[in-house]
């Protein structure tokens, strides 16, 4: 059976672009994310077109009993799996603590952090019980630096930072590598779900400089990916030429 890649959060942006790239390269999938429609034309897209072989697992990362009811569901065989990309995660709201929405900070806890240690929690022991493996964990540069009106939104990314150093060192032992993904400015869904559907204030954002693309990070992911058994990258920052930090931006 060939390798398998794990990708959660798969049904648009870096999520998908990852799961593209693998599949372009004739990697077995597992792909999850919360819309269900998505995730099934995803999937029967890499299928018919990849010839691999992939399994969608429709669920919210948020719960915890929806994680292991969807990773006990797996066939055996499937739980081999090779590279895990905790990719699940969003930004809700943009303003001052003082002003913030108590349903936007949970949203973005119970996602960015809470997500990322239910599926590591689970997925985590088979890589240990195989001393094999790779984690990718999506960062941002928001785990980095902090930015204005982005507190909540930065600290559960300082957190993802933090637990990426950690679960490095708790997986060295086994010969599992982690690498921490800390994107800048990407186009994709981000900002969308971020200023709630507004298009014009989520376009915004991008205008007057050339944003990275899920795909630059995804391509950044599967080379690394692919790299030496002995190399581990353990941290990147990945912005537009455009960017220099969190809020510095050259735009035309």
């Amino acid at each position: 059976m060939s390798k398998i890649v794990c990708v959660t959060g798969a049904t648009s942006g870096i999520g998908r672009a990852t799961a593209e790239i693998f599949a372009a390269n004739g990697y077995n999938l597992i792909i999850t994310g919360r819309r269900k429609e998505k995730l099934e034309e995803l999937g029967e897209e890499l299928v018919n077109k990849h010839k691999i072989d992939l399994i969608a697992l429709n669920f919210d990362v948020r719960s915890n009993e929806a994680v292991n009811k969807a990773f006990d569901s797996l066939p055996e065989g499937w739980r081999n799996i090779d590279i895990l990309v905790n990719n699940a995660g969003l930004a809700v709201g943009l303003g001052p603590i003082q002003e913030g929405v108590i349903d936007d900070w949970e949203r973005m806890i119970d996602t960015n952090i809470k997500g990322l240690l239910y599926v590591s929690r689970k997925v985590l022991p088979w890589l240990v019980e195989r001393k094999k493996g790779h984690v990718f964990n999506i960062a941002s540069i928001a785990g980095k630096e902090t930015y204005l009106n982005g507190n909540v939104y930065c600290a559960t990314k300082t957190a993802v930072d933090s637990l990426s150093r950690a679960m490095r060192m708790d997986m060295v032992p086994y010969g599992i590598k982690v690498t921490n993904v800390a994107p800048g400015a990407v186009e994709t869904e981000f900002s969308i779900v971020r200023f709630k559907g507004d298009q014009q204030r989520a376009d915004n954002v991008y205008k007057g400089y050339e944003p990275l693309t899920g795909k630059d990070i995804a391509d950044t992911i599967y080379y690394v990916a692919t790299m030496p058994d002995h190399v581990c990258i353990n941290d990147l920052i990945i912005t537009p030429k455009a960017q220099a930090s969190a809020g510095i931006f050259h735009k035309e």
